[in-house]
């Protein structure tokens, strides 16, 4: 059975991209789903908060799945060849790699969108997959959205991010309309979400208005998220009580019914 796929979609960075992959990431894991994530953003954030210090000793990263797509003399490499085991049960990382925006623009040229999507069609090993993509809307955001069932987009509570969304919402309808006609908008995920303050009221008041399939659940703004990025440590393992940890399940109970 193929697994659930979704992608997390912003062009804009700062969103909280990574934090929300890896949480509900990690949730899907707790929960007894054998989930995979695949980072396709050079930053590296969400392989760097998944696998902490032990992050430089994987050999096989995406980076070396797509030189495999590139080159036929090697032979494309599956992509569960690149999975590595964190350190959390049921959880695998497909780590990026800052190489791979040396190779952005020779994929793009030879036409290798479609390779992820034919790699993630083959899966049967996982249950779920979250694949996080970089902040702009290239060749591995597309490939991303293409093999996606869904994507989420992170919603920061800002002026320019309520600007920027309808640039989103047509980047999805595009792909949908050209490559993928099964994908969705899952929902918009509002986070860094600071109920006393007037601003983000507003603004998520007015998506709701407009009909926009924003999420019940709302994620705060807290500085605990930063520790927990320090630590390596999705909030559900850092601390389990915490009310961000208490969003983070909600919000994947949200998506899991």
């Amino acid at each position: 059975m193929v697994p659930m796929r979704r992608v997390i979609f912003n062009r804009k960075g700062g969103v909280g991209k990574s934090t929300i992959t890896c949480n509900l990431a990690a949730m899907s894991a707790l929960n007894g789903k054998r989930t995979l994530v695949i980072d396709l953003d050079p930053q590296c954030n969400t392989t760097q908060y998944l696998l902490g210090d032990n992050v430089n000793k994987y050999q096989n990263t995406l980076a070396d799945y797509f030189q495999g797509q590139l080159y036929f003399s090697i032979g494309e490499r599956d992509i569960t060849a690149c999975a590595h085991q964190t350190s959390f049960e049921n959880l695998e990382i497909v780590p990026a790699h800052p190489e791979l925006n040396d190779l952005e623009g020779k994929l793009e040229s030879r036409y290798k969108m479609f390779k992820l999507k034919e790699s993630l069609d083959k899966l049967n090993k996982y249950d779920s997959v979250y694949v996080d993509t970089p902040p702009a809307f290239n060749f591995f955001t597309r490939s991303a959205l293409i093999a996606a069932d869904t994507c989420l987009i992170p919603f920061d509570c800002d002026d320019f991010s309520r600007r920027a969304l309808y640039t989103l919402l047509e980047n999805v309808g595009e792909i949908k309309e050209d490559h993928n006609a099964q994908l969705t908008v899952e929902g918009i995920i509002v986070n860094q979400f600071q109920a006393r303050a007037k601003l983000p009221r507003k603004l998520v008041q007015e998506l709701i208005e407009e009909d926009l399939p924003v999420l019940k659940t709302y994620l705060s703004s807290s500085v605990k998220i930063r520790e927990s990025h320090d630590k390596s440590l999705p909030m559900i393992h850092l601390d389990p009580r915490h009310k961000l940890s208490h969003e983070f399940k909600a919000l994947y109970q949200e998506l899991d019914t």
